[in-house]
Formats: structure tokens, C-alpha cells, sequence
């Protein structure tokens, strides 16, 4: 069993998620952290599209075609490229037999 020590001091000025993203993108309600977070939220829905495509091994070919949507859009929202509508997003996820619902807090 390793026996590791911290030197909490040193561990209390590094930077946090937060303080690298304000550095990078701005404060929090800045149009740049605004759009930074759009593209991550956006990416993050299709990354999930992707990993469930690919646990089906289904082409983004076979995808396009189910769905009527151009493979090489597909493609992009894959990469993060671009954006993707709402009922975008719920035509590719009805397509991999993914539900979704809504819930309010």
C-alpha cells in the first residue's frame, strides 16, 4: 500500500475548472462563456448520440438513412462542428430507440 502525502497548501492554489475556464472564455454570463458553454452542451448531447450509434455498430451511413438526415451532418454534430435543433436531436435519438423526458423542478 503507497503511503502518498499531499501538501495541502500547495493543493489549495492550484487553479480550479472554473478559474481555467474564466481565464480562457471569461466570466460566467460573458457572451464568449455563453457560446463556450453552448458548444460543450451541444457537443456532450452528441457525443451521447455517438457512443449509442456505435453500441448498435451502426454506420452514420445507416443512421442518415433511418433518419433523413445527411451522413455528412451527422458527421459534423459527431465532431462538434456544429449545432443541432431540437428535434434534430430527438429524431437521431428516436432512431437509436432512445427516450427522453421532460421533467420540472
Amino acid at each position: 500500500m503507497n503511503n502518498y502525502k499531499f501538501n495541502r497548501e500547495a493543493l489549495s492554489n492550484l487553479p480550479t475548472a472554473n478559474d481555467l475556464l474564466t481565464d480562457k472564455y471569461g466570466k460566467r454570463g460573458t457572451l464568449e462563456r455563453s457560446e463556450f458553454n453552448a458548444k460543450a452542451l451541444a457537443w456532450g448531447y452528441a457525443e451521447i448520440l455517438r457512443e449509442k450509434r456505435k453500441e448498435q455498430n451502426m454506420t452514420q451511413k445507416e443512421l442518415a438513412e433511418r433518419t433523413g438526415i445527411k451522413r455528412e451532418y451527422i458527421a459534423q454534430l459527431e465532431r462538434g462542428e456544429t449545432d443541432m435543433q431540437l428535434s434534430t436531436f430527438l429524431n437521431l435519438s428516436e432512431a437509436l430507440g432512445m427516450q427522453f423526458e421532460l421533467i420540472s423542478q
